[in-house]
């Protein structure tokens, strides 16, 4: 039998290309936050988009509502609203849970969003089934369900969202002080839903 030679300088070569390639991806740059921004950015002209639509709608008609529309109910939208704009706050606080290693408390805090969140989609849904207009009623009505429908698909996946968080944070260690991207985006998420609310509830329930 042939014993094979081990060369040296090949040995040195590779180790040096596996360390090279190891520091230059912990040296690569995370944009994944800047990518969720950017998105979210995508969204809010959407968003914009239909905001000056109705605002169009409301310049040009000469009765906005229509004639015969019948007016909204107040209370329950408030009660959302301040729900919905709690529970921002409550998100951060998951969010400074985690940068402190505190994992039981950031579980909690995105417990009580989620829990915000599913609270605000109920009352939605029992607004929609206590309004006396429908999609097609006028134009107004047609605005009003497609302006808060589509608010509340974001919603939902803000909370499809956080839960998915919740699950992926059963693993000892999977976000710590230094890894919590999947935390900060759902954040971010959701104070961009907070914000589109507050400027949803202002056009159709306030102005």
């Amino acid at each position: 039998m042939q014993s094979q030679t081990i060369d040296p300088a090949k040995t040195a070569l590779n180790h040096h290309h596996a360390a090279t390639t190891e520091a230059h991806h912990e040296e690569h740059p995370d944009h994944r936050i800047f990518g969720l921004i950017v998105f979210l950015i995508a969204e809010g002209m959407i968003f914009l988009g239909l905001f000056g639509a109705y605002l169009a709608f409301r310049a040009t008609l000469p009765a906005w509502p229509p004639e015969g529309t019948p007016e909204l109910e107040l209370l329950l939208p408030g009660v959302n609203t301040v729900n919905l704009i709690a529970s921002s706050f409550v998100m951060h606080n998951a969010d400074t849970a985690i940068k402190k290693n505190d994992a039981r408390g950031m579980r909690t805090w995105l417990g009580i969003t989620a829990a915000m969140g599913i609270i605000f989609l109920l009352g939605q849904v029992y607004e929609y089934t206590h309004l006396e207009f429908g999609l097609t009623t006028n134009l107004f009505a047609s605005a009003f369900y497609v302006l808060t429908g589509f608010h509340g698909l974001h919603v939902t996946i803000g909370v499809v969202a956080i839960l998915a968080v919740l699950w992926r944070s059963r693993t000892k260690d999977h976000y710590n002080s230094e890894k919590h991207f999947g935390i900060e985006a759902a954040e971010i998420y959701w104070h961009f839903v907070d914000v589109i609310w507050i400027i949803l509830f202002g056009l159709l329930y306030l102005l």
